[in-house]
């Protein structure tokens, strides 16, 4: 492959490109955080092909220690990205060292997988990567193919089949429902099993039993009738839990006729698997763009942002002194569960944002439309209830992609200027935020260049002596005329205020009747925090 090839220029890290697939199938045992994997080769020594630069190769057959181990040299040597082994073999010592020592990732693949089945689901993930210009191919295929595999359980079953992910959320159905119950038609129409029946069957171990076994078992109907018989057959891949397949059935079938649903059962997880691969390599490359536009390169915009105008808005949900990182996936797993399926967010610089868009004239008597920023602020109020520091605050309304970066960085100071308490509610927009956000840009200019005046001589001497001058005077200058409000602040007594004012003047000397001298004090005492 030529490296002007589209593959070349969007080649996906080792890690990430076995993250895609879980930690079911592959694993990485050596990573090579310095070289992209833009293609696959499958290892022939006898050929001398042992991969070139940016190939992820397979060594198909590469049991022995000496001969991956060699296998392994000569691919790093090449450029190669990677070289996938068996577990076993990936395990040995000499393997392990030889990867180090040439620079080359080194992956493991389950003992029990498929080559051929590996193979086709990294093709997928890579083909994704690399569409035409960049763009995210569908995933419409493999949803289809859902619906046939579907349909060929009803068709062994003679009876309703759901095909569902380990949230229960609907994936696919057979076109049979005709003798589905209520809750099986609820659940199609919402494409999710509704909250009840949920807490119902976790109540019966039908959930901690898909979680741990791979054999497909049967659920009687509930006592009071509200729920038919059940089958159930887990999907997995190696240890890992990937969905399940319901059927309306009022008797186990026959052992047959189970064991043709658990190869079934196969073919569905290499569908999830590839389904969940494509998914999280859009997200990823959603990301990466939105990034850069947000950064100001906005080459090629026009062609893939929802249609205008929009907000940037900056995301937290963090306590004071929390260290877990950026909260993205608390966001991203909220703007989903509220219908906004693809959502554009990433983390920049320490903070999560998204992008979403602020029609004008939207009607306030509707529900607003998701990703809009009417929209996240009711799901703002609604996740502060369960996460009280949820927080978001929005930049300036841009009609440009060329604006996008200055919407940005405002509404990273808004989010500031919400995070410190001066303004009310979970969320805000630099409009709204436009004094707080103004005193923080001179109070970030003053830390930069230093203090200046009689400010310097009060910190000085409260160091020196214990004294409180400093934030007296704060007080004072936010309470002009009204000494009783500036002492409860300072939680004195006013004659204790008034004490202090007097002696501060005989340490320094402040002409306070100068609208000047009392904002450039004011904003000094604000860096220095009061």
């Amino acid at each position: 492959m030529s490296p002007s090839s589209p593959q070349s220029a969007r080649g996906l890290s080792v890690a990430d490109l076995v993250g895609t697939l879980g930690g079911g199938l592959l694993r990485v045992v050596v990573d090579s955080p310095r070289r992209l994997v833009e293609d696959i080769t499958v290892a022939e020594p006898a050929q001398q092909v042992f991969g070139q630069a940016g190939d992820l190769v397979l060594g198909i057959g590469a049991d022995r220690a000496q001969a991956a181990a060699d296998l392994v040299t000569r691919a790093g040597a090449g450029g190669a990205a990677a070289v996938v082994l068996r577990h076993t073999t990936a395990r040995s010592r000499e393997v392990r060292s030889a990867a180090k020592r040439h620079h080359v990732g080194l992956v493991e693949l389950s003992d029990q997988a498929s080559w051929a089945h590996v193979v086709w689901l990294l093709r997928g993930v890579l083909d994704r990567a690399a569409g035409p210009g960049g763009e995210v191919t569908g995933t419409g295929p493999i949803h289809d193919e859902l619906f046939s595999l579907a349909d060929a359980c009803a068709t062994l079953l003679d009876a309703p089949v759901t095909i569902e992910d380990p949230q229960s959320r609907v994936l696919a159905y057979s076109s049979r429902q005709d003798v589905a119950d209520p809750i099986r038609v609820s659940t199609i129409v919402g494409r999710k099993v509704p909250d009840a029946v949920l807490t119902s069957l976790r109540g019966r171990g039908v959930f901690r039993r898909l979680a741990r076994s791979a054999d497909p078992f049967f659920v009687p109907a509930a006592p009071d009738g509200s729920l038919r018989p059940r089958l159930v057959i887990p999907v997995r891949a190696g240890t890992e839990w990937l969905g399940s397949i319901w059927a309306v059935v009022d008797e186990p079938p026959p052992t047959d006729v189970l064991r043709s649903l658990t190869q079934t059962a196969s073919v569905v997880a290499l569908h999830l698997l590839r389904l969940r691969s494509e998914a999280d390599v859009a997200r990823r490359l959603s990301a990466d763009r939105l990034r850069a536009v947000l950064s100001g390169d906005v080459a090629g915009a026009d062609q893939w942002l929802p249609p205008g105008p929009w907000r940037v808005v900056a995301l937290d949900a963090r306590r004071e002194g929390d260290d877990t990182g950026v909260p993205l996936d608390l966001w991203e797993s909220a703007f989903r569960r509220a219908s906004w399926r693809q959502p554009l967010a990433a983390a920049i610089d320490d903070t999560a944002v998204a992008l979403v868009r602020d029609p004008e004239g939207s009607d306030q008597h509707q529900s607003p439309e998701p990703a809009t920023w009417s929209w996240l602020v009711d799901l703002a109020e609604r996740l502060s209830g369960d996460h009280p520091t949820a927080r978001a605050g929005a930049g300036g309304l841009v009609s440009r992609p060329q604006g996008l970066a200055r919407s940005r960085a405002e509404a990273v100071e808004t989010l500031r200027a919400l995070g410190s308490g001066r303004l009310p509610g979970p969320t805000a927009t630099v409009e709204q935020a436009w004094a707080p956000v103004t005193v923080d840009r001179a109070v970030s200019g003053i830390r930069s260049h230093g203090l200046l005046g009689p400010v310097v001589t009060l910190r000085s001497h409260d160091n020196e002596h214990g004294t409180d001058y400093a934030r007296t005077l704060a007080a004072w200058l936010d309470h002009p005329g009204d000494p009783r409000s500036a002492a409860a602040r300072l939680h004195v007594h006013p004659n204790t205020l008034r004490y202090r004012l007097n002696r501060l003047t005989e340490v320094v000397d402040i002409h306070l009747e100068d609208p000047d001298v009392r904002l450039a004090i004011r904003l000094q005492l604000r860096a220095l925090g009061h």
